[in-house]
């Protein structure tokens, strides 16, 4: 039976990693090669496995090591943060908010969703774009409080999400001024006729807008797709193309954004989440957050 290892033992095999040999790893925590080397063959006594192998003049890491690192890389990044989060924890009081945010849902209206627990005095948010499966996986190892999204969590029963619905928005088209005057001639069939923006697939709107160019048999001139919401607004408000856009957040467009409104998109909506890991939601901003839903 292995016996439990000792963090100092792992320390020593981290810095080994990352020098990438004993004697650069001795050197830098100035100790002599024989102790390092010692300490790193009782984590791998420790472990049971051999952590490092020759290569050349010098070590690499085996595939256990290459395990062992991957965790030692976490374990010691925390350990850096650590001053740094009790300092901040006990200078001054603040509630922390960990906010995961879609990269496809538009950030004018993330704002607004936002708005209620602005005003906290307290307040430390924490906001964290990234992809929808991803933002779950951290939601459910409890690193985010609370996911916003433009679709409610799938239904898995190897975790449990609730999913709170905070509102919705009609979808309207702008454009800049160069390409405002040709598209609203025959709106909406004149956007067969100029480039367009879309957001990509992997948003929950998309469909919707290739579902409502089918009805219409319009075949759009597509030009640009964007993951990221504020990507394609930045593009479409160089004058690249024309896009759709929440009217939720129309007076924030216009005064964020060179851009005019060319006309709705009927019949089209974009929704909006909140999503987290309680039944019964504990964490008394996302309380906040979700009063209106309530």
């Amino acid at each position: 039976m292995s016996t439990p290892f000792n963090y100092k033992h792992l320390y020593y095999f981290w810095v080994v990693a990352k020098e990438g040999g004993i004697s650069r790893a001795a050197e830098k925590l100035d100790m002599a090669v024989q102790t390092v080397s010692a300490q790193v063959r009782e984590l791998e006594r420790s472990l049971g496995f051999a952590l490092l192998k020759p290569a050349g003049r010098g070590l690499v890491l085996t595939d256990a090591g290459q395990a062992a690192m991957q965790q030692a890389e976490q374990i010691f990044q925390l350990g850096e943060n650590l001053p740094a989060r009790v300092r901040d924890a006990a200078s001054t009081p603040a509630i922390r908010l960990a906010v995961g945010i879609c990269d496809g849902l538009p950030k004018l209206v993330v704002r607004r969703l936002l708005q209620p627990v602005i005003p906290e005095p307290n307040l430390r948010l924490l906001c964290q774009e990234g992809e929808f499966d991803d933002l779950l996986g951290d939601l459910a190892l409890h690193r985010l409080d609370v996911v916003l999204s433009d679709r409610p969590a799938p239904l898995n029963p190897n975790i449990k999400l609730y999913s709170h619905a905070l509102g919705s928005s009609a979808i309207a088209w702008y454009g800049t001024a160069a390409v405002v005057e040709a598209a609203r001639k025959n709106f909406p069939e004149s956007l067969a006729d100029v480039p367009l923006l879309l957001p990509t697939a992997h948003t929950a709107v998309r469909a919707r807008l290739d579902h409502w160019f089918e009805q219409r048999a319009i075949r759009p001139r597509v030009v640009g797709e964007f993951e990221d919401n504020a990507l394609l607004m930045t593009f479409g408000a160089s004058g690249m193309g024309v896009f759709p856009a929440a009217e939720w957040a129309h007076e924030d467009l216009l005064a964020h954004y060179a851009v005019q409104r060319i006309g709705p998109c009927e019949g089209v909506t974009e929704h909006f989440f909140a999503i987290g890991a309680e039944k019964k939601v504990s964490h008394p901003l996302v309380q906040r957050l979700l009063q209106p839903a309530l």
